[in-house]
């Protein structure tokens, strides 16, 4: 929920502001494009660091092996 915390100090006014502004700067057809291939990097930054730290993890595990 820390993500969308910026939120709470906004009035409803202003967030509707900002959605025209976004509306009209990208056009409808384009948003959900934006969407998607926000959500798709979002996706693989995700993995991405899913990944690193099960490295480091497997790292870490075969290290202690070594030593015991």
């Amino acid at each position: 929920m820390n993500t969308l915390a910026f939120f709470q100090n906004m009035s409803p006014g202003s967030i509707i502001l900002i959605a025209l502004i976004i509306l009209l700067l990208f056009g409808a057809k384009r948003i959900p494009d934006l969407a998607r291939g926000l959500g798709k990097g979002i996706r693989e930054f995700k993995d991405a660091t899913k990944d690193i730290q099960n490295d480091l993890e497997e790292g870490i595990k075969d290290k202690d092996q070594k030593k015991a």
